[in-house]
């Protein structure tokens, strides 16, 4: 296994898990702020908006990956550093997979 697979996978993870109630709501904020509709799309246009949304808006993304980097420990950060671009790229794909998995507890938007 490599490096950025053992990091994911030992470090990552159990991050997005724990946190997940945490990023549900900052994207509920996210689609508020933006004043989507989202409740009224479709579950296809659905997974389109949330992947556009973390790819294209750099505030957005910056949020997300902080918050997870916010919770490394000192040693988990400097593991990260020199691989940053690569785990921020998979911190991206799994928050991806993560909130379309639950679109449901997405669509709770006032």
């Amino acid at each position: 296994m490599s490096l950025p697979e053992q990091i994911q996978n030992d470090v990552l993870r159990p991050i997005l898990k724990a946190q997940n109630d945490l990023f549900i709501l900052l994207f509920r904020h996210q689609v508020s702020k933006r004043k989507v509709h989202f409740e009224n799309y479709s579950p296809e246009d659905k997974v389109i908006y949330i992947e556009k949304t973390i790819r294209k808006d750099l505030n957005f993304r910056s949020l997300l990956v902080g918050t997870v980097v916010g919770h490394f420990t000192p040693a988990q950060y400097e593991a990260y550093r020199p691989l940053e671009e690569e785990l921020n790229k998979r911190i991206i794909n799994m928050l991806i997979k993560r909130l379309c998995s639950q679109l449901e507890s997405l669509i709770a938007i006032s």
